[in-house]
């Protein structure tokens, strides 16, 4: 062998070459280990009996019982309340995304007086808590003849303070929209909302994914709104489901609570897996103009 050839082999299999990405691999698994642990044991669980969950802490139950996931829906009306998150979430997404191009669209490329000023006041929203305009949301929805319906937890979601992030992500990548593009879709006699649907739109596909995934997953985890709005039973979201799986004495069922939280969240995090770099990415590119 060469001396050259040696010299590159010696420098390709060094010690500390090898090494290293053994190390840091190592040391994100341990970091990773206290993020996994509580869902891994939330799976787990959902196969134990009720007084298995907290009595013999382990890995994987003794008998994996799949029933705990038959019985959430016998306990109660389980698929209807999965059912209304699923409809309530989507018509919320849809509702935000269309909404929300609009508005963004309209502070980045349109020229109209006080812009600035009730652009600034939209983002303001996000420095309220949602506890602090629940009372007076409750009396409006309550004047309006809303509460004990849907209603409230599609118009807030898509009105409040999470439409107000929505906007500033769809205006943030409507700002770096060449001007030209512009200029030659209204040359061809495109109107402003032509060009939004036609031009802007399809050309932001980052930033659309990432206001749906992010307002799907607002949606479907509300529980403070459902809890306030809504009574009747059939009418639950699966937040309010997930809380409701308690014995007459107000004790939680483990076994199924944990089975039904399982149901519930499996879906949104694969979901969230594998469309998470478009999230980043989206989100990384909306700070870039402004």
């Amino acid at each position: 062998m060469k001396p050259d050839a040696t010299a590159s082999a010696r420098k390709l299999f060094h010690p500390r070459r090898v090494l290293a990405p053994m190390l840091g691999t190592a040391v994100l698994v341990l970091i990773a280990v206290p993020f996994f642990f509580p869902f891994w044991w939330m799976i787990t669980s959902s196969f134990k009996t009720a007084t298995e969950v907290f009595a013999d802490p382990s890995l994987f139950p003794s008998v994996w019982r799949w029933r705990n996931f038959i019985g959430a829906f016998h306990y109660q009306p389980f698929a209807r309340h999965y059912f209304n998150s699923v409809y309530i979430a989507l018509i919320v997404t849809f509702s935000t995304v269309f909404i929300c191009s609009m508005s963004g669209y309209a502070f980045s490329r349109l020229r109209f007086r006080g812009r600035s000023i009730l652009f600034v006041l939209i983002l303001s929203s996000l420095m309220m808590p949602a506890e602090v305009t629940i009372v007076p949301n409750f009396f409006l929805m309550n004047y309006l003849g809303l509460t004990n319906t849907h209603w409230p937890l599609i118009l807030l979601a898509v009105l409040g303070a999470h439409g107000a992030l929505a906007t500033f992500i769809m205006r943030q990548h409507f700002l770096t929209l060449p001007s030209d593009v512009e200029d030659a879709a209204r040359i061809d006699g495109l109107s402003n909302f032509g060009i939004l649907i036609r031009i802007a739109m399809p050309i932001a596909g980052s930033a659309i994914s990432a206001v749906t995934i992010l307002t799907f997953l607002h949606s479907w985890n509300l529980f403070l709104e459902p809890l306030v709005f809504i009574n009747e039973l059939e009418l639950f979201t699966l937040p309010l489901s997930l809380n409701n799986f308690r014995d007459a004495y107000g004790v939680p069922l483990w076994h199924l609570q944990l089975a039904a939280t399982t149901m519930s969240v499996v879906p949104i995090l694969l979901v969230y897996i594998v469309a998470q770099k478009r999230i980043a990415n989206a989100l990384a590119f909306s700070g870039i103009k402004g």
